[in-house]
C-alpha cells in the first residue's frame, strides 16, 4: 500500500518479455524548479515501451519505469511554475527518451512539456495521444509542411502513430493513402483515408505514384522504397531514427528529400494538438485499457502488432 512518500509503479529488474514487469513501491518524486508533479490518471502504451522492455534501447540496463504519455491532475508545482496550479488537468509527453516514467501513480516533469487537457475528452483519451500525436505532427507539419491537396502516403495507417497521422493530414486538407491489412480498411475509411492499400497483397511501390509526402513508420526497406513513389521535390519522413546511409543517398539520386526524426516534447505542438482535439478533428482509437497491475498483459497484446489504435494504462 502506498504511503505519502511512496507510490506504485510498473518496473522491471531484467530485460525480457512482458513477464519481467512488476508493480513495485518506489519513492514518490518531488517537483523541482519549473516542474510539476502529476497524479497520473492515464498513460498510453507505445511500441517503444515493449522495445525498451526487451532490449533496454536508449535506457540501457534496468531497473527502470517505462512510459512517456501522461494525462492527469497537477498535485504540486515547483518553484517558478506560472502556467499551472494544483488541481489543473493536464496532458503531455515526458522528454523522450530520458524522461520516461509515466507508468506510475505520480510523475514529476518539466511544466513546459504540458498543456491543459481539453475538457471535451477524458483522461484515457488524453493519455493515449501525446507521443503519437507529437510524432505525427512533427513529421507531417514541421518536417513535411503538408498543405491542402497534397498526396500523403502513411504506412501502418491503422497503428498508433498512423491513425493519428491520418487525422492530422486530413485536417491539413491532404489526400491520404494508407497501408494496412485488408481487415483494417474499414477502420481506415472511418478515419478519412481516401485510398487504402493491403500491404500483404499489393506492393505499394507499384500501386502508388506522384506522392508529395510519405510518413514511414517502419524503416528499413520500406523507407527506401517510399522514396521511389515521390514526385520531384517530395519528402519521406521516417520516424525510425537510425538506419543505413543509402536512404539519404537514394533520395539525393532521385531529387527528393529524406528525413529521419525522433519525437520531441514541445508545448507549442501540444497546444496545436489540443486545438485539434477541441475542434473534434483528432481522436485516439482506444484498443484497450488496463490497470497498472495488468501492464504485462497490455504489453503482450501490444507486442502482437495486431491492435488498431492505442492501449492505455489507467491509474485509480
Amino acid at each position: 500500500m502506498s504511503t505519502v512518500n511512496t507510490m506504485r509503479a510498473v518496473s522491471q529488474h531484467v530485460l525480457g518479455g512482458p513477464e519481467v514487469l512488476e508493480v513495485v513501491e518506489v519513492e514518490r518524486p518531488a517537483p523541482r524548479a519549473n516542474e510539476i508533479l502529476i497524479r497520473v490518471r492515464a498513460a498510453g502504451l507505445n511500441p517503444t515501451d515493449w522495445k525498451h522492455r526487451k532490449t533496454g534501447g536508449f535506457l540501457g540496463e534496468p531497473p527502470f519505469v517505462l512510459g512517456w504519455d501522461v494525462s492527469g491532475v497537477v498535485e504540486a508545482v515547483g518553484v517558478g511554475v506560472a502556467r499551472f496550479k494544483t488541481g489543473d488537468e493536464v496532458f503531455g509527453m515526458l522528454s523522450y527518451p530520458w524522461g520516461h516514467g509515466s507508468h506510475a501513480e505520480y510523475v514529476a516533469a518539466p511544466a513546459r512539456a504540458f498543456v491543459h487537457k481539453p475538457a471535451a475528452v477524458d483522461h484515457v483519451q488524453a493519455g493515449a495521444l501525446p507521443l503519437v500525436a507529437l510524432t505525427a505532427w512533427q513529421a507531417l507539419v514541421e518536417n513535411a509542411d503538408v498543405r491542402p491537396g497534397q498526396r500523403v502516403l502513411i504506412h501502418a495507417a491503422a497503428g498508433g502513430v498512423g491513425h493519428v497521422a491520418v487525422q492530422i493530414a486530413k485536417a491539413r486538407g491532404a489526400y491520404v493513402i494508407g497501408t494496412a491489412s485488408a481487415g483494417k480498411h474499414a477502420f481506415l475509411r472511418e478515419l478519412g483515408v481516401d485510398e487504402a492499400i493491403d500491404y500483404r497483397e499489393t506492393d505499394f511501390a507499384e500501386a502508388v505514384k506522384d506522392v508529395d509526402v510519405v510518413l514511414d513508420t517502419l524503416g528499413g526497406e520500406t523507407g527506401l522504397k517510399s522514396l521511389r513513389v515521390l514526385r520531384p521535390g517530395g519528402v519521406v519522413v521516417s520516424i525510425v531514427p537510425i538506419g543505413k546511409d543509402d536512404f539519404y543517398e537514394e533520395a539525393e539520386r532521385l531529387g527528393v528529400r529524406a528525413v529521419r526524426m525522433l519525437v520531441d516534447a514541445d508545448r507549442a505542438d501540444m497546444e496545436a494538438i489540443a486545438e485539434l482535439v477541441e475542434a473534434g478533428k483528432l481522436r485516439a482509437t482506444i484498443a484497450g485499457t488496463f490497470p497498472l497491475a495488468d501492464a504485462a498483459e497490455a504489453h503482450a497484446l501490444g507486442a502482437t502488432g495486431r491492435t488498431a489504435g492505442k492501449l492505455v494504462l489507467t491509474v485509480d
